[in-house]
């Protein structure tokens, strides 16, 4: 395999970028738990916007790794 053929990412950088995926829907799915009035609770104010900040770090992460 020549270096035009190679892939920019390897294997494990898809499998931390669906990692990440995987924790940003988590973090969504967790603001959506929220009962408060227009989700103004703890998990829509905090933990679901810290959880899908996590997985975008996760991403940024998966994108700068060398293959």
């Amino acid at each position: 395999m020549t270096n035009k053929e190679k892939l920019p990412f390897g294997k494990t950088n898809y499998t931390i970028m669906l990692i990440g995926i995987a924790v940003i829907l988590a973090g969504f799915f967790i603001m959506s738990l929220d009962k408060e009035e227009f989700g103004f609770g703890f998990l829509g104010l905090t933990l679901g916007p810290i959880i899908v900040l996590a997985g975008f770090t996760i991403e940024f992460f998966a994108i700068l790794r060398k293959a």
